[in-house]
């Protein structure tokens, strides 16, 4: 199959290109795997154009369909693993008309499933010939969005290799979120090698950093705190770990400060992106900063009322289910309320997450940021809750690191709180659970409740 990034994977030959269970596959076994799946592609009548959903998971044998999809130019709807009612739900709302799934050996099934895309998006993309991709947002706070791409633009920020030497990547964010894609497509790009895991726990991921001389590790501000919980990093070598990315939502400042002292010889970086936009160039002021500033290659932002508006030269063509909010200059509203100092941004919170008091602002991460700093609490998680007063107050669920009387936690925490922050800022309502408080993505769940 003829296509320039898979022209480019060729390159790298007998590099590695991933590691799987522990066995290493090259460039030249991916680039054999992608042809195979061309032909099996041309047999079964998948054409290019086509809405082709892919339940991914990270294999040499799925990071081959996912490639050779792209190359053939279908639309490409990566989907992880889900309850069947929310699968159908996504099915059926991209209107798929081919569904790739694989068994544990690896082998394929192609479904017809009767459906003929008729979305305007994807009348564009099959006038333009591109090829396309669609991306569902997490819902953590709402309904999840399907953002389509072209994903000749997609695969048009990932060029020529920049480093000497390639870097062997963890894969931890999933190949059906902006941050996976994003990291799949970089690091093959680079020649750099995707380390895999069995499963995405703190345990699992240091022992590969160890087993498997990771250097760099792509994750959520969610999982680093539970990495922290754990103290992982403690009982392995993390001797190859060179910088850890973090991203998605914002990162609570005592989780840094803690990272930072626990990993003081690994770089920290923010990044910064959407499904909608892509992900954006950063570079952190310092390893224990909040402040990130935003690259302008193919980019740009401005900041209205202290919102963030962003366009990008991959932007997507809008979403299958929602209108797309872009001004007449194409800039998009990321929703992401943001403070500036110079050239440097900190992400506050999204505008759907703010807590209004009786008129005042509250940023659920500043309130989390105080809890986690107390005693005993391991997770903490704040949201709105309605009042016939106030209109709104703060609630906050906290998770305990050790059995303790929850009345006791109650008071501990108002106590601690209004020692800490304005008096409308404090949790009127605080509940103690051991339910798990983020998504399968590792984002915080915080809906008003």
């Amino acid at each position: 199959m003829n296509h320039a990034f898979l022209d480019l994977l060729r390159s790298f030959d007998s590099s590695d290109a991933m590691v799987f269970n522990g066995s290493a596959h090259s460039y030249a076994d991916l680039c054999d795997t992608v042809d195979s799946w061309a032909r099996e592609f041309d047999r079964c009548g998948v054409r290019p154009g086509q809405v082709v959903c892919l339940e991914v998971t990270y294999t040499p044998a799925s990071c081959g369909v996912l490639l050779a999809l792209m190359a053939h130019r279908v639309i490409v709807v990566p989907l992880a693993p889900l309850p069947a009612a929310k699968r159908a739900e996504f099915l059926d709302l991209a209107q798929a008309e081919k569904v790739v799934s694989l068994d544990a050996e690896g082998s394929p099934t192609i479904t017809s499933t009767g459906v003929t895309a008729s979305h305007p998006l994807y009348e564009r993309l099959r006038r333009a010939a591109t090829g396309g991709l669609v991306l569902f947002s997490s819902g953590t706070s709402g309904r999840s969005k399907a953002s389509v791409l072209d994903l000749s633009k997609v695969l048009g920020r990932y060029g020529t290799p920049k480093r000497a030497k390639p870097k062997r990547t963890l894969c931890f964010l999933t190949l059906d979120h902006i941050g996976g894609i994003n990291t799949f497509l970089h690091t093959l790009s680079q020649g750099g090698t995707l380390i895999t895991i069995p499963e995405r726990t703190p345990e699992a991921v240091f022992a590969a950093v160890e087993r498997d001389a990771v250097n760099v590790l792509p994750t959520t501000p969610t999982f680093l705190n539970l990495v922290l919980i754990s103290r992982a990093y403690e009982r392995c070598s993390t001797r190859s770990l060179e910088l850890i990315t973090y991203g998605t939502e914002p990162m609570p400042a005592h989780t840094l400060r803690r990272l930072h002292d626990a990993l003081p010889d690994v770089r920290l970086k923010q990044t910064y992106g959407l499904s909608e936009l892509g992900i954006m160039p950063t570079r952190s002021r310092s390893d224990d900063s909040l402040w990130l500033e935003l690259g302008k290659a193919g980019f740009d932002y401005k900041v209205i009322d202290g919102v963030l508006w962003i366009r990008s030269d991959m932007a997507m063509l809008g979403y299958l289910n929602a209108p797309a909010d872009f001004d007449e200059d194409g800039y998009f509203n990321t929703q992401d309320v943001v403070q500036v100092d110079g050239d440097y941004l900190r992400i506050l919170s999204r505008t759907s997450e703010l807590i209004n008091v009786g008129g005042e602002k509250v940023y659920p991460a500043e309130v989390e940021n105080v809890l986690l700093e107390m005693d005993n609490i391991a997770e903490a998680t704040v949201c709105g809750m309605p009042s016939p007063v106030t209109g709104m107050v703060v609630k906050a669920t906290v998770r305990l690191a050790e059995e303790e009387d929850p009345r006791q936690v109650a008071n501990r925490v108002r106590e601690y709180c209004r020692s800490r922050l304005e008096p409308y800022k404090v949790p009127l309502s605080v509940e103690v659970s051991a339910a798990r408080q983020h998504s399968e993505r590792f984002k915080k769940i915080r809906a008003a409740r």
